[in-house]
Protein backbone atom coordinates (compact mmCIF):
# COMPACT_ATOMS: atom_id res chain seq x y z
CA UNK A 1 0.00 0.00 0.00
CA UNK A 2 1.46 3.30 -1.05
CA UNK A 3 0.87 5.48 2.01
CA UNK A 4 1.89 8.79 0.47
CA UNK A 5 1.08 11.32 3.17
CA UNK A 6 -1.28 9.04 5.07
CA UNK A 7 0.23 7.48 8.20
CA UNK A 8 3.81 8.29 7.20
CA UNK A 9 6.20 7.64 4.35
CA UNK A 10 6.96 4.19 5.82
CA UNK A 11 4.33 1.47 5.49
CA UNK A 12 2.40 1.06 8.74
CA UNK A 13 3.42 -2.53 9.44
CA UNK A 14 7.09 -1.61 8.99
CA UNK A 15 6.74 0.98 11.76
CA UNK A 16 5.78 -1.58 14.43
CA UNK A 17 9.35 -2.57 15.34
CA UNK A 18 8.40 -6.22 15.09
CA UNK A 19 10.33 -8.85 17.02
CA UNK A 20 8.46 -11.99 15.98
CA UNK A 21 5.19 -13.19 14.45
CA UNK A 22 3.12 -16.28 15.21
CA UNK A 23 0.12 -17.51 13.26
CA UNK A 24 -2.26 -20.44 13.64
CA UNK A 25 -5.53 -21.49 11.98
CA UNK A 26 -8.05 -21.90 14.79
CA UNK A 27 -11.06 -22.81 12.63
CA UNK A 28 -11.93 -22.99 8.96
CA UNK A 29 -11.78 -19.44 7.65
CA UNK A 30 -10.38 -18.00 10.88
CA UNK A 31 -6.72 -17.30 11.63
CA UNK A 32 -5.09 -15.92 14.77
CA UNK A 33 -1.98 -13.78 14.31
CA UNK A 34 0.24 -12.45 17.09
CA UNK A 35 2.77 -9.75 16.26
CA UNK A 36 5.32 -9.24 19.03
CA UNK A 37 6.74 -5.73 18.96
CA UNK A 38 9.00 -3.58 21.10
CA UNK A 39 5.87 -1.67 22.16
CA UNK A 40 3.60 -4.61 22.95
CA UNK A 41 1.57 -7.42 21.41
CA UNK A 42 -0.64 -6.76 18.39
CA UNK A 43 -3.32 -9.43 17.98
CA UNK A 44 -5.27 -9.97 14.76
CA UNK A 45 -8.16 -12.36 14.23
CA UNK A 46 -8.59 -12.77 10.48
CA UNK A 47 -11.88 -14.07 9.12
CA UNK A 48 -12.35 -15.04 5.50
CA UNK A 49 -10.09 -15.67 2.52
CA UNK A 50 -6.44 -14.67 2.78
CA UNK A 51 -6.56 -12.90 -0.57
CA UNK A 52 -9.85 -11.01 -0.12
CA UNK A 53 -9.86 -7.74 -2.06
CA UNK A 54 -12.48 -6.23 0.29
CA UNK A 55 -11.69 -6.14 4.01
CA UNK A 56 -13.38 -4.82 7.15
CA UNK A 57 -11.20 -3.60 10.04
CA UNK A 58 -12.82 -3.79 13.49
CA UNK A 59 -11.62 -1.80 16.51
CA UNK A 60 -12.39 -2.24 20.20
CA UNK A 61 -12.85 0.35 22.94
CA UNK A 62 -10.54 1.98 25.46
CA UNK A 63 -9.91 -1.34 27.23
CA UNK A 64 -9.22 -3.17 23.99
CA UNK A 65 -10.99 -6.43 23.22
CA UNK A 66 -11.84 -8.35 20.08
CA UNK A 67 -15.55 -9.19 20.41
CA UNK A 68 -17.04 -5.72 20.01
CA UNK A 69 -20.38 -4.64 21.53
CA UNK A 70 -23.82 -6.26 21.26
CA UNK A 71 -22.81 -9.74 22.44
CA UNK A 72 -19.94 -10.50 20.10
CA UNK A 73 -20.93 -8.34 17.13
CA UNK A 74 -17.46 -8.42 15.58
CA UNK A 75 -17.20 -12.20 15.63
CA UNK A 76 -20.65 -12.63 14.11
CA UNK A 77 -20.08 -10.06 11.37
CA UNK A 78 -16.70 -11.58 10.56
CA UNK A 79 -18.25 -15.03 10.18
CA UNK A 80 -21.09 -13.86 7.93
CA UNK A 81 -18.88 -11.62 5.79
CA UNK A 82 -16.34 -14.43 5.33
CA UNK A 83 -19.07 -16.52 3.70
CA UNK A 84 -19.54 -13.66 1.22
CA UNK A 85 -15.83 -13.56 0.38
CA UNK A 86 -15.15 -10.43 2.43
CA UNK A 87 -12.21 -10.49 4.83
CA UNK A 88 -12.40 -9.15 8.37
CA UNK A 89 -9.54 -8.29 10.71
CA UNK A 90 -10.41 -7.81 14.40
CA UNK A 91 -7.63 -5.71 15.91
CA UNK A 92 -6.33 -6.23 19.46
CA UNK A 93 -4.33 -3.10 20.26
CA UNK A 94 -0.78 -3.01 21.60
CA UNK A 95 -1.67 -0.10 23.89
CA UNK A 96 -5.41 0.32 24.43
CA UNK A 97 -6.59 3.90 24.97
CA UNK A 98 -3.53 5.35 23.19
CA UNK A 99 -5.11 6.91 20.10
CA UNK A 100 -1.97 7.34 18.02
CA UNK A 101 -0.68 3.82 18.71
CA UNK A 102 -4.08 2.22 18.16
CA UNK A 103 -4.52 4.08 14.87
CA UNK A 104 -1.15 2.75 13.73
CA UNK A 105 -2.25 -0.76 14.76
CA UNK A 106 -5.29 -0.51 12.48
CA UNK A 107 -3.12 0.88 9.70
CA UNK A 108 -0.74 -2.06 10.17
CA UNK A 109 -3.66 -4.49 9.93
CA UNK A 110 -4.72 -2.83 6.68
CA UNK A 111 -1.14 -3.09 5.45
CA UNK A 112 -1.03 -6.82 6.22
CA UNK A 113 -4.29 -7.33 4.30
CA UNK A 114 -3.11 -5.13 1.42
CA UNK A 115 0.05 -7.20 0.99
CA UNK A 116 -2.21 -10.23 0.62
CA UNK A 117 -4.40 -8.52 -2.01
CA UNK A 118 -6.86 -6.21 -0.23
CA UNK A 119 -7.76 -3.10 -2.22
CA UNK A 120 -10.62 -1.47 -0.29
CA UNK A 121 -11.59 -1.22 3.38
CA UNK A 122 -14.37 -0.36 5.77
CA UNK A 123 -13.33 0.56 9.33
CA UNK A 124 -15.63 -0.04 12.32
CA UNK A 125 -14.96 1.13 15.88
CA UNK A 126 -16.83 1.04 19.19
CA UNK A 127 -16.60 3.77 21.86
CA UNK A 128 -12.93 4.90 21.97
CA UNK A 129 -12.59 2.73 18.86
CA UNK A 130 -14.84 5.19 17.05
CA UNK A 131 -12.06 7.76 17.28
CA UNK A 132 -9.59 5.13 16.11
CA UNK A 133 -11.82 4.30 13.14
CA UNK A 134 -12.17 7.97 12.20
CA UNK A 135 -8.41 8.56 12.33
CA UNK A 136 -7.59 5.34 10.49
CA UNK A 137 -10.19 6.21 7.84
CA UNK A 138 -8.57 9.61 7.36
CA UNK A 139 -5.06 8.15 7.24
CA UNK A 140 -6.11 5.50 4.70
CA UNK A 141 -8.69 7.60 2.89
CA UNK A 142 -7.55 6.59 -0.59
CA UNK A 143 -8.54 2.98 0.04
CA UNK A 144 -11.32 3.51 2.61
CA UNK A 145 -14.86 2.93 1.36
CA UNK A 146 -16.65 3.61 4.63
CA UNK A 147 -16.29 4.28 8.35
CA UNK A 148 -18.71 3.11 11.06
CA UNK A 149 -18.72 4.39 14.64
CA UNK A 150 -20.67 2.64 17.39
CA UNK A 151 -21.38 4.57 20.63
CA UNK A 152 -18.43 6.76 19.73
CA UNK A 153 -16.69 9.36 21.81
CA UNK A 154 -16.10 12.74 20.21
CA UNK A 155 -12.64 13.25 21.75
CA UNK A 156 -9.96 12.44 19.20
CA UNK A 157 -12.35 12.85 16.27
CA UNK A 158 -11.30 16.40 15.47
CA UNK A 159 -9.74 15.08 12.25
CA UNK A 160 -13.11 13.85 10.92
CA UNK A 161 -13.28 16.50 8.19
CA UNK A 162 -10.33 14.70 6.64
CA UNK A 163 -12.63 11.85 5.63
CA UNK A 164 -13.78 14.01 2.74
CA UNK A 165 -16.55 12.16 0.93
CA UNK A 166 -15.87 8.77 2.57
CA UNK A 167 -19.30 7.48 3.70
CA UNK A 168 -19.81 7.68 7.47
CA UNK A 169 -22.36 5.78 9.57
CA UNK A 170 -22.78 6.68 13.25
CA UNK A 171 -24.81 4.37 15.51
CA UNK A 172 -25.70 5.29 19.10
CA UNK A 173 -28.12 4.08 21.76
CA UNK A 174 -30.42 6.69 23.26
CA UNK A 175 -29.77 5.28 26.74
CA UNK A 176 -25.99 5.22 26.55
CA UNK A 177 -24.83 5.47 30.15
CA UNK A 178 -21.26 6.54 29.26
CA UNK A 179 -21.40 8.68 26.13
CA UNK A 180 -24.49 10.64 25.04
CA UNK A 181 -25.92 10.67 21.54
CA UNK A 182 -24.55 14.21 21.37
CA UNK A 183 -21.07 12.69 20.97
CA UNK A 184 -22.05 11.07 17.68
CA UNK A 185 -23.82 14.26 16.63
CA UNK A 186 -20.62 16.20 17.30
CA UNK A 187 -18.58 13.78 15.17
CA UNK A 188 -21.08 14.11 12.33
CA UNK A 189 -20.74 17.88 12.56
CA UNK A 190 -16.95 17.63 12.53
CA UNK A 191 -17.06 15.39 9.46
CA UNK A 192 -19.55 17.62 7.70
CA UNK A 193 -21.71 14.64 6.74
CA UNK A 194 -22.78 11.22 7.95
CA UNK A 195 -25.85 9.08 8.65
CA UNK A 196 -26.79 8.98 12.35
CA UNK A 197 -28.84 6.03 13.57
CA UNK A 198 -30.19 6.24 17.14
CA UNK A 199 -31.28 2.90 18.61
CA UNK A 200 -34.15 3.27 21.10
CA UNK A 201 -33.52 1.71 24.51
CA UNK A 202 -29.92 0.71 23.78
CA UNK A 203 -27.06 1.53 26.14
CA UNK A 204 -23.33 1.83 25.53
CA UNK A 205 -22.91 -1.84 24.60
CA UNK A 206 -25.97 -1.61 22.33
CA UNK A 207 -27.68 -4.49 24.09
CA UNK A 208 -31.26 -5.08 23.07
CA UNK A 209 -30.57 -3.98 19.51
CA UNK A 210 -28.38 -6.90 18.47
CA UNK A 211 -30.52 -8.18 15.61
CA UNK A 212 -31.21 -4.77 14.09
CA UNK A 213 -27.57 -3.75 14.45
CA UNK A 214 -26.28 -6.86 12.67
CA UNK A 215 -28.79 -6.49 9.86
CA UNK A 216 -28.11 -2.81 9.36
CA UNK A 217 -24.30 -3.15 9.42
CA UNK A 218 -24.26 -6.11 7.04
CA UNK A 219 -26.38 -4.17 4.54
CA UNK A 220 -24.32 -0.98 4.88
CA UNK A 221 -20.91 -2.64 4.72
CA UNK A 222 -21.92 -4.85 1.79
CA UNK A 223 -23.14 -1.80 -0.13
CA UNK A 224 -19.89 0.09 0.50
CA UNK A 225 -17.76 -2.84 -0.67
CA UNK A 226 -19.92 -3.90 -3.60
Amino acid sequence: MSEGGELSKARPFDRLRTLAIQEVTIAEGLRHLEVYTVDGLLTLLWHGPDSATSVVLMCGGALGGLLGPARGLYHDLGTVLAAKGVGTLRVGYRRPNDLQTCTLDVGAAADVANRAGAERFVVIGHSFGGAVAINAGVALRRVTRGVVTLSTQSAGCETAAGLGDVPLLLVHGDRDELLPVAASEAVRTLAGHGELVVLPGAGHLLLGAEEELRRRLLEWVSARLA
